[in-house]
């Protein structure tokens, strides 16, 4: 277990996933993250590549050849080597192996990088590809997880609220099952606070278009002053998430650089929706930063 800490936060990371475990505030010790309760998800903030969401069956074609994988890549099960590590900063990095070509026959690195800086954590994405002569394709995403409520006792789940900034009508892309339906859209206002509610997620997670703009999510209430802030730049979705029917005392923030196959996707890995394309040598940056208060 990595640690990072500042004046403010306590920090732990696993190597198993590169995943974040913990956030603590110093002063009054309130844990911000979900502890992984295996009784509703046992999971804390996974990492998800080199998909974001389900394909098709589990499995997609490359020139002809199908391939398996299941929901959210494999990065999430894995161990990260650990390359640099100071009190404020960690790099945890990931690389092909034979085992991960066996589901997705590309050679690749991946780098996560934290940072602690007061009050925020960033999170930074750097996906390499080391080929000389293939192209690299990919998607990537966060899944971050947040005990709702924080403070044990101090109310509960719909005592919370979600703030989107931008205030505006999102679209929104329904699920039908595990799988996006695009062709029909919704339009979701969140010109105002969304009151959480477990009903909210009765088909699964809320998928927002953000179109790349820099949006901040707050969690929040009015029963006290903590919360969280979570911004992305260049993302082009978000999703928020709570399982259901479970009444699971947490709430996710995903931005994502990806998404679940489409309804009617054929299979064909080149005709995803959202997957970046990364040439040879050439290198994909994103990330987002939560401030906790």
């Amino acid at each position: 277990m990595i640690e990072l800490k500042n004046d403010v936060l306590q920090v732990k990371i696993n190597e198993h996933g590169a995943e974040l475990t913990s956030v603590k505030s110093v002063d009054d010790q309130i844990e911000y993250m979900w502890q992984g309760d295996p009784k509703f998800w046992g999971r804390h903030a996974p990492i998800l590549f080199p998909i974001v969401g389900r394909l098709k069956d589990n499995q997609y074609s490359i020139n002809g050849k199908t391939y398996q994988m299941t929901q959210h890549g494999f990065a999430r099960d894995m161990d990260f080597m650990v390359t640099e590590h100071e009190d404020d900063h960690a790099v945890f990095q990931l690389e092909a192996t034979d085992e991960t070509r066996a589901k997705f026959p590309f050679d690749f690195n991946l780098q996560v990088t934290f940072s602690l800086d007061a009050h925020t954590l960033s999170v930074h994405y750097t996906v390499t590809n080391p080929s000389d002569d293939v192209t690299l394709p990919f998607s990537i995403g966060g899944h971050p997880a947040f005990n709702v409520p924080l403070k044990p006792g101090n109310g509960d789940f719909s005592d919370y609220f979600v703030t989107v900034a931008p205030k505006k009508a999102y679209q929104q892309i329904p699920l039908v099952g595990p799988y996006n339906d695009v062709k029909h859209e919704k339009t979701l206002n969140l010109s105002t606070p969304m009151v959480l509610d477990h009903d909210l997620f009765d088909q699964d997670a809320l998928i927002l278009d953000l179109d790349h703009v820099e949006t901040t999510l707050m969690l929040s209430t009015q029963l006290n002053d903590h919360g969280v802030a979570l911004t992305v730049q260049n993302a082009p979705y978000v999703g928020i998430w709570s399982p259901y029917p479970k009444r699971a005392p947490f709430a996710c923030l995903e931005p994502w650089w990806g998404i679940a196959d489409n309804v009617d996707s054929d299979g064909d890995f080149a005709h995803k929706m959202n997957i970046h394309q990364a040439g040879p040598k050439q290198s994909f940056n994103a990330g987002f930063q939560i401030r906790y208060f």
